[in-house]
């Protein structure tokens, strides 16, 4: 792990793959680490002859925390969000875009690749609009644009989300349950559920940082960035929007949305697919990256 100061804070990040090679830098989601791109995932972009960057979002992992800043209440947050208000917060999307421009300049990297997972795909979406020079093709992955006429989740899966969970410095057997019960709620009823492996990864995460109140932060900045789609229609790079039929957390009236709000993009939507990417859809994922960003090969 490698961590660069860009716009005033750190950022942590790994690389895999040839140096030389095109760059796809990829964007992790709401109050969630770059490992939650697991390692045979960026093996498999490296296979298809890509250097992988994968990164902490400022408030997530080893990248640095806005501690002094409190988490917005939720039900503000919701209220602004319907009244078509903005938020006050430490940042917004827009911070995050540039932190991820700010980390190619810090590496070296004039253009790469961009793709995003949930919030990580309009942070995503944001850098092809903003900086059309320094990105290569987009690929938006279970996320939205923001628009607030959209469906969104059902009471009682926000109330999962929202809910806080017990600590687990004093409580680590309820701090499991309470994150396991979420993951499997929004996971791809199509496939398999691996509790093993989202329990290692839960504890791995809390190993590394804990930090509940990042997540209120992190929301705050999508309800601060307003509707994307005038940004989306200035989109001009390749781009392929990916999203499960069956994600209870961002329905896939969002995903198509995203797609119809980009011009020429290509929209796949996958059946079984949740609010997650199991192993057993890596390969079509991949795939997809891979055709979008090597569009005349």
């Amino acid at each position: 792990m490698i961590t660069f100061n860009v716009n005033g804070i750190n950022l942590s990040c790994d690389s895999f793959g040839d140096n030389h090679a095109d760059t796809v830098l990829l964007l992790a989601g709401l109050g969630t680490q770059m490992i939650r791109w697991p390692v045979l995932f960026c093996e498999r972009l490296v296979a298809k002859g890509y250097r992988v960057i994968r990164f902490d979002n400022r408030d997530a992992g080893c990248s640095s925390h806005f501690t002094d800043h409190p988490a917005p209440d939720f039900a503000a947050l919701a209220a602004s969000h319907s009244a078509g208000q903005r938020p006050n917060v430490p940042y917004t999307l827009f911070d995050m875009a540039n932190d991820a421009m700010g980390l190619l300049d810090a590496l070296g990297i004039p253009r790469a690749h961009l793709v995003g997972r949930s919030m990580g795909g309009m942070i995503a979406q944001i850098a092809a609009s903003e900086y059309p020079q320094r990105v290569l093709s987009l690929t938006s992955i279970m996320s939205s644009t923001g628009n607030p006429n959209l469906p969104s989740a059902s009471p009682e899966v926000m109330a999962m989300l929202t809910k806080p969970a017990p600590d687990p410095r004093r409580d680590e057997a309820g701090f499991l349950a309470h994150k396991l019960a979420f993951a499997r709620r929004i996971a791809s009823p199509g496939y398999p559920f691996d509790e093993e492996y989202h329990r290692t990864l839960i504890l791995e995460e809390t190993k590394r940082v804990y930090d509940p109140s990042s997540v209120g932060r992190q929301m705050g900045a999508i309800v601060a960035a307003g509707d994307l789609r005038p940004l989306l229609a200035k989109i001009t790079v390749p781009s392929l929007i990916v999203h499960g039929a069956d994600d209870a957390l961002i329905p896939a009236a969002c995903g198509r949305d995203t797609a119809s709000s980009i011009q020429d993009s290509t929209f796949m939507l996958i059946d079984g697919m949740g609010h997650d990417l199991p192993p057993s859809l890596f390969e079509t994922v991949v795939d997809g990256i891979d055709r979008v960003a090597r569009p005349s090969d």
